[in-house]
């Protein structure tokens, strides 16, 4: 008995030692990857290949199957070790798995092995293969032509940016660094825009210069624009510069202070009105009142305009302008009418049928002193904010001391939600307008949390490995950004949108340097990252939520020292996930199959939001949420989902008053569709693929008016149908009011 007990302990210490040096070994190996890049071996990666590749033939692994696959990788391991000391390359592991698999008659496991490996090679190859892609443009694939809800893609020049991004992307994909092109394919990160980026130089959002442009003058095309005599000729100036800016980038631009900034020129229709009156009326009470109301219907008229232009554009690249108008702050007379006639145009609708603005975007700024409290001198502006938010949803709203706090300065963001920092010119100026951001790269969290597999150190050296290649794709994009020429977007560089005017033999760098420009570190799905860990409903565990909060204070300390490194502003950017909400969920699935509270919800959770499902108190989401934007004020927003609110506005002001110095950035996400057949106004039910009337079944987008937040922004579903994981995750939204 004794006897044999030694026996079993010699030999466990023998394969303890054998394993210890097999580990030596193994650790001491690199793996050249496809790309060119250098990792250490991980036999985790073989192992989960094969695992993945048995639950294919037999479905969920029995413990026999799993005994068997560790098998099998120990004798890969043993090959490896004894074949190769330092450097092996990735087919060349590849090759022994499939022989190892042969040799023991694992014929289907090799099979179903060689099938996946084959598989991704056939996926690289399409990525970049032009026919493969036009025949999906073709045939009209979703996932293609419902990308971006701002494309509709019936309409020919829209067909035409598609195919042109088509050939855009292809090419794209081989300029980048390899490691770079392999992560985005793979779905490790997404190297947004490739449509248009690095195929051209070009920039991603701004915040346009309009007031210099209008006050000094500028030129579009063979036209030279003097400064505007009115309010009614300012706005035809802004739709103009707009299209052409929209043009010559791929991303969203706001107005800043457009009620500041457009108020000087309304004050000249009120001294022509002021002058008229002059001639023909002998009190001066009634001269000032008459002029007033003249402008006022000036100011109405001027806004209703600029709505419409705005909505009946179209860009060279087929969508609509993303535009966002920020305003709130100004208080004399011309400034409130602006304001009021922004508001009072987008209840009124667009129309006959009075339909729902998509676009501008609207950004109310909320500050105290101006307009929070009813003592406050634009109260009454703040109380018709709240009434066009209960009927349209916009206008979103900005809390100035906090977005100061946030990002060091006070302005709009660029488009959707992406922030410019606080800046200085040479001469200690503070300056927003006129500066953009380079474009984005997301990160893919939750493909990281189930890569660990429950374990934290593999987590945080996987998170450091994928930001290395995060660093060099950012890096990448702002170098090709230099490489354009003041001569490609002269609307931009030359004549004003971009702030100083450059020469045509300049560098556009002297606009992007020292922190002028930002350039983004985007991420998505905290809430499945933490479920990964801790489970589905981790949202009242402190351990889980300083875990996500860990991440995006690890992501801003490498932005931090990139921009210290290379002189650009590298933000850590909450990614509004339209379509990537989509694709990253739909690779994980293929890749780990349906896991629980990850990829069989069909999308992932935006940035650092509530999980959708669940149904806080706004107030609970709101003190949920407000940890976060410190480490990401590069790009952000809060929304809150509410039942009907038209005849309870004051639930709305509540949160709005409630979130003033706790967030930044929040929406208003409230059921306002409409029915023309049967009448029916509130929320539409979701189908497989759209919307439909709860009352008469209706969905024909000519007969109703179907309005959903798709992320920081409006969308209208049925006229522009969205990408499956995203319609997935607008029908899972659950209200945080009763």
């Amino acid at each position: 008995m004794i006897e044999r007990e030694l026996t079993k302990l010699i030999d466990f210490n023998l394969n303890s030692e054998k394993d210890s040096e097999l580990s030596v070994k193994l650790h001491k190996i690199q793996v050249i990857k496809r790309d060119g890049r250098i990792v250490e071996f991980d036999d985790d990666k073989i192992k989960n290949a094969l695992v993945k590749a048995q639950i294919e033939i037999d479905g969920p692994l029995d413990p026999v199957s799993n005994t068997k696959i560790d098998h099998l990788v120990d004798l890969i391991n043993n090959e490896i070790a004894e074949r190769f000391a330092k450097n092996i390359k990735i087919y060349e592991i590849q090759n022994i798995v499939e022989h190892t698999l042969l040799d023991h008659c694992e014929y289907e496991l090799a099979e179903e092995y060689i099938n996946y490996r084959t598989k991704r090679d056939f996926d690289r190859r399409r990525a970049t293969d032009i026919n493969f892609t036009i025949e999906k443009l073709l045939n009209k694939d979703s996932r293609l032509v419902n990308e971006n809800a701002n494309k509709d893609s019936d309409v020919f020049n829209t067909q035409r940016d598609l195919t042109a991004g088509i050939v855009g992307k292809s090419i794209g994909l081989k300029m980048l660094p390899p490691h770079v092109t392999n992560a985005h394919q793979k779905g490790d990160i997404h190297y947004h825009d490739l449509d248009y980026h690095p195929y051209a130089p070009m920039t991603n959002c701004c915040l346009i210069d309009f007031k210099n442009m209008l006050n000094n003058g500028f030129k579009i095309g063979n036209a030279e624009v003097e400064p505007p005599k009115s309010i009614q000729t300012a706005t035809a100036q802004i739709s103009q510069i707009i299209a052409n800016v929209a043009s010559s980038q791929y991303g969203g631009c706001s107005a800043d202070r457009i009620d500041e900034f457009l108020a000087p020129f309304a004050k000249k229709n009120y001294q022509k009105h002021l002058a008229d009156a002059e001639r023909w009326v002998d009190d001066e009470a009634k001269r000032d009142a008459y002029a007033k109301e003249k402008t006022r219907k000036d100011i109405y008229d001027a806004m209703q305009s600029l709505e419409y232009e705005i909505n009946t554009l179209f860009t060279s690249n087929g969508q609509t302008p993303f535009t966002s108008l920020g305003f709130g702050l100004g208080t004399n007379w011309f400034e409130r009418e602006i304001q009021r006639a922004i508001f009072q145009n987008r209840i009124k609708g667009l129309g006959g049928e009075h339909r729902t603005a998509i676009f501008p975007k609207l950004i109310f700024t909320i500050k105290e002193g101006v307009n929070r409290q009813p003592s406050d001198p634009n109260y009454d502006i703040k109380e018709l904010a709240v009434e066009c938010a209960t009927k349209r949803m916009y206008p979103d709203i900005l809390n100035y001391d906090k977005i100061v706090e946030l990002t060091g300065s006070f302005k709009v963001p660029m488009g959707c939600r992406s922030f410019l920092q606080g800046w200085k010119d040479e001469n200690g100026q503070e300056v927003n307008a006129g500066r953009m951001n380079l474009g984005v790269v997301t990160l893919n969290l939750p493909r990281i949390a189930m890569e660990a597999d429950g374990d934290k150190e593999k987590f945080w050296n996987l998170l450091e490995e994928r930001l290395g290649i995060i660093k060099d794709a950012l890096v990448f994009r702002v170098n090709r950004c230099k490489e354009a020429t003041p001569a490609n977007a002269p609307v931009l560089y030359m004549h004003g949108a971009f702030g100083p005017k450059l020469k045509k033999t300049d560098s556009v760098d002297e606009l992007f340097k020292n922190r002028r420009a930002t350039v983004s570190l985007g991420y998505i799905g905290l809430y499945e990252v933490a479920s990964a860990f801790y489970g589905g409903a981790w949202e009242h565990n402190p351990e889980a939520k300083a875990f996500t909060l860990d991440i995006v204070k690890a992501l801003k300390a490498h932005a931090d020292d990139w921009g210290d490194e290379y002189g650009y502003h590298f933000s850590v950017y909450s990614t509004p996930s339209e379509s990537l909400t989509d694709r990253f969920c739909r690779l994980d699935h293929e890749k780990f199959g349906n896991v629980e509270n990850i990829t069989d919800k069909e999308y992932y959770t935006n940035s650092f939001h509530y999980d959708v499902r669940k149904n806080p108190t706004p107030f609970e989401k709101l003190d949920f949420e407000k940890d976060y934007p410190q480490y990401c004020s590069g790009g952000f927003i809060h929304y809150c989902e509410y039942p009907v609110l038209q005849t309870n506005p004051k639930a709305l002001e509540a949160v709005w008053d409630y979130a003033y110095d706790k967030i930044g950035y929040l929406g208003t996400n409230t059921p306002i569709d409409h029915c023309y057949e049967c009448d029916f106004k509130g929320d539409f039910n979701p189908t497989e693929r759209g919307f439909e009337c709860p009352e008469c079944g209706n969905h024909d987008p000519k007969t109703c008016d179907v309005v959903k937040r798709t992320c920081g922004y409006l969308g209208n579903p049925q006229a522009r149908p969205m990408v499956h994981g995203r319609h997935k995750e607008i029908a899972s939204r659950v209200k945080h009011m009763k």
